[in-house]
């Protein structure tokens, strides 16, 4: 029996979004958003409902809802539509935790000579309001934008967005709050916690992959970074794919119909399989509280790491190192390099992911006896190497 536990990375396509996108699919009509007649004005009618699920479920307006590709290409338009927007010396900050697409923009604006400074984490992985202002306090000159992650999706860190983003704002700066592993997850409300602009995805939450949005408050200056039509109000130009936002406005409707539930079913399910592995010799959590409900980062003292997933792979328990976008590096986490943990202890580490259906009448797809048959294959691997690499070592 396979046992998934990498929801981070990916979630299945729940059957919401499956049933949302299915007429889109089989219809042999081909209907364009942009197009005047009947067809693509009925395609141009279920992206727009789309759009208001989303803006609902996220505590925003639809005209706030920008779509694009996934949650990299809004993170790209809002933080370089946004620098493009102010002036050239005014400083972008990012935390030091942010996902890969965060930091690899900040490195192109530090290309093209923009100051980019960046925030240490606190204990869970995610910066606090007092390193945040710290970190703008010792800025001389205008701060454009500070970029700070919801939910680490490494150790799931939650950050307090509502303070940082005032901390941001009383230093003239907007605040862009990159939400992919914390939205379906945690209340993400635009206005109410005076976030600027904030980066979703639908297949975090049991959408279709290759769809996500930025929403941007109303009001603020954007340069679009894809040119062409005049889509999505000439912020962002390309044809809509209107299969995955219908699926995505179902699966965002979803997610907030019953995210309380939902998260503490989930949460719970981690704290068992926390127990059971951290019981086991030499097993230790990275990354403190506060966090979210699906992340749980372990280390394994004598374990070298890559053969862990590897040999827990076989097992039939799928994790990962980290971010899927990093698989493959041979560098370790820069997210528990942050945490002070050394190359060896960071390579040693793990991170399962758990997460169930969203919708009124979704099926538990996982349950304690999947959480419980996974920490004793864990157990089970974890010996075994142990048993192996003690035996290849050399004698003394």
């Amino acid at each position: 029996m396979k046992i998934y536990l990498d929801h981070a990375a990916t979630s299945p396509v729940a059957r919401l979004a499956r049933e949302a996108a299915w007429p889109w699919l089989a219809d042999d009509v081909a209907a364009n958003p942009s197009s005047v007649h009947r067809s693509g004005q009925r395609a141009r009618a279920a992206v727009d409902a789309a759009r208001e699920r989303i803006a609902a479920a996220a505590g925003a307006l639809a005209a706030e809802v920008v779509f694009t590709s996934g949650a990299t290409e809004a993170v790209a338009l809002g933080l370089h539509g946004t620098l493009e927007a102010a002036p050239a010396d005014a400083a972008l900050v990012v935390g030091a935790t942010e996902h890969m697409a965060v930091l690899a923009a900040a490195e192109r604006e530090a290309r093209r000579g923009r100051p980019v400074r960046t925030v240490p984490p606190g204990p869970n992985g995610v910066p606090d309001a007092e390193r945040l202002r710290a970190a703008l306090d010792a800025i001389e000159g205008p701060v454009a934008l500070v970029a700070v992650m919801h939910t680490n999706n490494e150790t799931g860190g939650r950050a307090d967005v509502a303070a940082l983003a005032d901390v941001a704002h009383a230093h003239g700066a907007a605040f862009l709050c990159d939400a992919a592993q914390g939205f379906g997850y945690a209340p993400l409300e635009l206005h109410r916690h005076g976030i600027d602009l904030a980066t979703i995805s639908a297949h975090k939450i049991g959408g279709l992959p290759g769809v996500g949005a930025l929403l941007v408050r109303d009001g603020r200056a954007l340069v679009p970074q894809l040119r062409g039509g005049a889509q999505e109000r000439g912020r962002r130009a390309g044809t809509h794919p209107v299969a995955m936002i219908v699926a995505f406005g179902a699966v965002a409707e979803g997610a907030a119909h019953d995210l309380e539930a939902r998260s503490g079913r989930v949460a719970a399910l981690r704290d068992r399989l926390e127990a059971a592995v951290t019981a086991l010799p030499g097993v230790h959590r990275n990354g403190a509280e506060p966090r979210g409900p699906k992340h749980l980062n372990v280390r394994v003292d004598g374990v070298d790491g890559e053969s862990l997933r590897l040999a827990l792979d076989q097992a039939g328990v799928e994790v990962s190192a980290g971010s899927a976008c990093a698989a493959g590096s041979v560098e370790p986490s820069h997210v528990l390099a942050a945490l002070g943990l050394a190359p060896d202890a960071a390579r040693a580490s793990v991170r399962f992911s758990l997460g169930l259906p969203n919708g009124p009448e979704a099926p538990d797809a996982l349950d304690e006896a999947q959480v419980d048959e996974a920490a004793r294959r864990f157990g089970t691997v974890v010996e075994r190497l142990r048993a192996l690499q003690a035996a290849e070592a050399p004698s003394a």
